[in-house]
């Protein structure tokens, strides 16, 4: 069985509409926002799982490269996972309340040093986080080895020139990140949350492809957001720069 086949079947369009209509949410109610999203990480992560292994995920070690105020962890220990969250910024840590921290374990620590011991872990998971590292692929390389043989990394970017590589500045970052910045400090009177050169950084999806599979590690690569049928843009060059907006690179330790 392929890694990607049991999730392929809640790769519906129905699901891709459902997902975008969340985003609009993202700054006005993230806890909407990021329920949802956690949600759907979780199915990915344990169709991915079974897919491999062949049994549920179920009791397993995860741990989350930049797991932010904690909406995560509420999904993963639902679903009986024992749930790691890595996340370097005290603000973003506790942005969403004391409530979310009752369920989890929470280390402040950067993903391209985790304070984690070498296959520690059976999964480790990403996502949306690559872009907003200086050294993303340093980052893999850190999941990588924290991961146990024969367990999972799943690392999930969104693509600088995709619809929402601009994050909150829009479309506007087809003008440039530094001018996008300028234009929103001064439409706004403050710094993006997501400032270019600082906290965002342009990753393409060639440069994941790349990094992934020269590991030799890499057993699938789809877009996150996109019904199965659309799928294959990401075997496209230049086109999958555009189409994909959000990667998963999924890899398999030896």
């Amino acid at each position: 069985m392929l890694a990607t086949d049991l999730f392929a079947r809640q790769a519906t369009l129905a699901r891709s509409v459902r997902l975008l209509a969340q985003f609009r949410y993202e700054q006005t109610d993230p806890a909407r926002f990021y329920g949802a999203l956690a949600a759907d990480t979780v199915t990915l992560v344990g169709d991915l799982w079974q897919a491999v292994d062949g049994s549920p995920a179920s009791g397993l070690t995860l741990l989350d490269v930049g797991g932010g105020p904690g909406y995560f962890a509420a999904a993963f220990d639902d679903a009986g996972f024992n749930y790691i969250g890595v996340e370097p910024d005290p603000a973003e840590m506790h942005a969403a309340g004391p409530r979310t921290h009752s369920q989890g374990t929470f280390v402040r620590a950067s993903g391209t040093a985790l304070p984690f011991a070498d296959s520690s872990v059976d999964i480790c998971l990403s996502s949306n986080v690559a872009e907003h590292v200086a050294q993303p692929w340093r980052l893999g390389e850190e999941m990588l080895r924290v991961t146990r043989p024969g367990g999972l990394v799943v690392l999930s970017y969104t693509v600088w020139l995709g619809p929402f590589g601009g994050h909150e500045m829009g479309l506007t970052h087809y003008l440039g990140g530094k001018r996008a910045a300028e234009r929103y400090t001064r439409k706004h009177g403050h710094r993006p949350k997501n400032d270019y050169g600082s906290s965002l950084f342009a990753v393409s999806a060639a440069d994941g492809l790349r990094w992934a599979r020269d590991t030799g590690d890499l057993i699938a690569a789809f877009p996150r957001y996109h019904p199965r049928w659309a799928w294959g843009v990401t075997k496209v060059p230049l086109v999958r720069e555009f189409l994909v907006s959000n990667l998963v690179l999924v890899l398999q330790p030896s």
